[in-house]
């Protein structure tokens, strides 16, 4: 442990450079609140996104990191903006009409147009806790409508009157001439429409902590701040935030950053040391464009999980955090496999490098054996040529393939060979397109074939691979490239595919002969 401990002083993991950042801050004195806490936000506006996930899983990677190598005790607070109005109806909610009749109102208290929860906040809330709970994360969820109505940042809101000419200065630095005659870092609640107004104030009273403004109609109105009458503009409720909760580190996406220095001048004005931050890059859809909850662009947890294991995800969601990064389905395979090449290495790994292997914090120091015998994507190949429907009939080969292995004995390799029949199904198989071979590659096939049919020695992958290999050589492929892209274009519908040795050991020697007959004759497209 002490091995690793010092190791986790000194590795440019980026979980670890943050946690002694952290740790940096109470090098004079502990915290005085007797804990390090983690924030994460969530603008629950529209359905939770896989984005939300990744802020939630590298926050949890750092909050680990810093256990190891502090024995300052830690917390982590998911902090949902429920109280924020709703400006507009996302595209992929039914109930459209509905919902639009509940635009400007707090998100917990517009209906939930999917009729299971008390409104589209609380539903958005529990979607949110829900996906979180499957990956097993710690954290402590606050939801702002509480927060505001409970009077727990009650105290705050009272300075933020106090301070307001400071906060608004701090404010109106960043907004254009013409927002800056009506905004106020206060956003009244409407008595009796419910909505949340963005209108100027008349009057902030530092003595009764009220503020008077004309509602839309010209009526004035006089509200205390505290208890849920009013709520903070978002850039304001962020500095305010960890100013009452006493955050020390939050991470947020590359739009926020140049807020950073707003935030922090709040949270000071406020009387508050400002935390330590994050900035991570935006994903992308597709099609390369950044990904919007609202607009529901982009993939979903459930998505995902539908075609690989959460350790997959986690394992994306650590890799290059400040370079932006697609997240397609294209991106679930490497995935997939590259987090069980990890596992595999680190058994085998010294402290410094172990440290720096992503399964070192996707399981906050130990990882589980990897059984994955065959890789994710030869299990889609697999399913490709063998039409499979089910994990059951992929099992028939992966048991000749490796006699030891069962369902309940290699659970990822069980599961992983379910995900592959899904995954082959809505991605694999619409976009195959097979093609006729050339005269040179006919002529190396059916040697190919011929050869595998004659082979009564080992049927491991080298050994298949050295004689796909030599039957290139003989028939003068110049790239041998060439020749494994005609066998996957001819055999397997695409233009890339696995060791093909490896798919020949897995398929069977006397299926891959029938495969490459049926390939030459036209029959596979």
């Amino acid at each position: 442990m002490s091995d690793l401990r010092d190791a986790a002083m000194s590795t440019k993991a980026w979980p670890f450079e943050e946690a002694r950042r952290i740790l940096k801050r109470y090098e004079k004195k502990p915290p005085e609140k007797g804990y390090v806490l983690f924030e994460t936000g969530y603008g629950p506006s529209g359905l939770p996104h896989i984005g939300t996930f990744g802020e939630v899983a590298r926050t949890t990677m750092i909050r680990r990191a810093f256990e190891m190598i502090s024995d300052i005790p830690t917390r982590l607070i998911c902090f949902s903006d429920d109280l924020d109005g709703m400006r507009k109806v996302p595209g992929n909610l039914p109930n459209q009409e509905m919902l639009s009749e509940h635009l400007q109102k707090p998100l917990t208290s517009v209906p939930d147009p999917f009729g299971t929860h008390e409104s589209f906040g609380h539903h958005n809330n529990a979607m949110l806790r829900r996906f979180l709970d499957t990956f097993g994360f710690e954290y402590e969820f606050y939801s702002a409508t509480e927060f505001y109505g409970s009077g727990q940042f009650d105290e705050v809101l009272k300075r933020a009157v106090e301070k307001y000419d400071d906060i608004m200065a701090i404010m109106l630095k960043s907004l254009r001439e013409e927002r800056r005659q009506t905004y106020s870092i206060f956003l009244p609640i409407h008595p009796e429409t419910g909505r949340v107004l963005y209108v100027p104030m008349k009057k902030v009273c530092a003595q009764t902590h009220t503020v008077t403004f004309d509602d839309e109609d010209g009526k004035e109105w006089t509200l205390p701040v505290t208890g849920g009458n009013v709520k903070l503009q978002w850039k304001p409720d962020f500095g305010a935030r960890w100013a009452a909760l006493g955050v020390d580190f939050e991470m947020y996406g590359k739009d926020h950053s140049t807020n950073t220095p707003i935030y922090d001048g709040i949270c000071r004005a406020l009387g508050h040391r400002a935390p330590e931050h994050f900035t991570y890059e935006l994903f992308l859809d597709d099609q390369g464009q950044k990904i919007s909850k609202s607009s529901g662009n982009g993939i979903a947890i459930d998505d995902w999980l539908k075609y690989a294991s959460t350790e997959s995800l986690s394992y994306f969601m650590y890799q290059k955090p400040k370079t932006a990064k697609r997240l397609y389905f294209d991106v679930i395979p490497k995935a997939m496999d590259e987090y069980h090449q990890q596992l595999r290495a680190f058994p085998n790994q010294d402290a410094k490098q172990q440290v720096n292997n992503p399964v070192f914090h996707i399981h906050n120091g130990t990882p589980p054996e990897s059984k994955m015998v065959v890789p994710f994507s030869m299990l889609l190949n697999l399913a490709s040529a063998a039409g499979a429907e089910d994990k059951a009939a992929m099992w028939g080969f992966i048991q000749r393939y490796a006699p030891d292995a069962t369902a309940d004995t290699h659970p990822d390799l069980d599961a992983a060979a379910g995900y592959a029949v899904k995954y082959y199904e809505d991605f694999v198989k619409p976009t195959k397109t097979f093609r006729a071979p050339n005269d040179q590659e006919r002529k190396a096939m059916e040697d190919l074939a011929s050869r595998l049919a004659a082979h009564d020695g080992e049927t491991d992958d080298e050994t298949l691979q050295s004689m796909v290999f030599a039957v290139g050589k003989d028939h003068a492929f110049e790239n041998l490239r060439d020749w494994f892209k005609a066998l996957y274009e001819v055999l397997l519908g695409q233009s890339q595919g696995p060791r093909f040795g490896g798919f020949v050991a897995l398929y069977g020697v006397t299926e891959t002969v029938e495969l490459i007959e049926n390939g030459l004759a036209g029959k596979l497209g």
